[in-house]
């Protein structure tokens, strides 16, 4: 399906437009501006060997193929030290990524072993201040609301920005 590539591939999971668009333009506010080259996501794998590609495309049709979408709650919001995310969560998304994690048991560097705890960070790399005073300003503007899972979608790293490699729909 996929060419092998030399670049490490991340795996993401994809949102509903109407969140994609709220969180893209909270990104576009806050986060700092030479370093927002991507949208926001919800990064599932961090570093995929590039060179297994296509195997990891093909696993990923056949497991998205059988997967409902999946709603999340957004529960509220985590201070990164020098950034803001919000945190999500589904019961569903937790086990999928332990499935996943156990299909490319050999092929994980050690922070993709580790137990998935999902958000959406919309701001990063700022004084620690700057991000405590945004988390505060946040956390009393907040109210959950809901959001969709709406797939996955594979990205080659290319030292800063992504490039697309493939979308693969829940349900499809």
């Amino acid at each position: 399906m996929l060419a092998p590539t030399s670049a490490p591939l991340i795996l993401t999971l994809s949102l509903d437009e109407a969140a994609q668009a709220h969180f893209d333009a909270l990104r576009q506010r806050y986060f700092p501006p030479e370093r927002n080259y991507l949208r926001a996501h919800v990064t599932l794998f961090h570093h995929l060997p590039g060179p297994e590609a296509s195997a990891i495309a093909d696993h990923l049709t056949h497991v998205t193929t059988t997967t409902p979408q999946l709603p999340l709650q957004v529960t509220g919001l985590r201070f990164l030290g020098r950034g803001v995310a919000y945190d999500l969560h589904n019961p569903e998304l937790p086990r999928l990524h332990q499935q996943l994690q156990a299909a490319w048991a050999g092929l994980l560097t050690p922070q993709d072993q580790q137990k998935l705890k999902p958000h959406i960070t919309v701001q990063n790399k700022v004084d620690p201040a700057e991000a405590r005073a945004l988390h505060q300003k946040l956390t009393e503007e907040f109210a959950p609301f809901q959001a969709t899972g709406t797939g996955l979608t594979l990205w080659a790293y290319k030292g800063g920005p992504w490039e697309k490699l493939h979308q693969f729909p829940f349900g499809a």
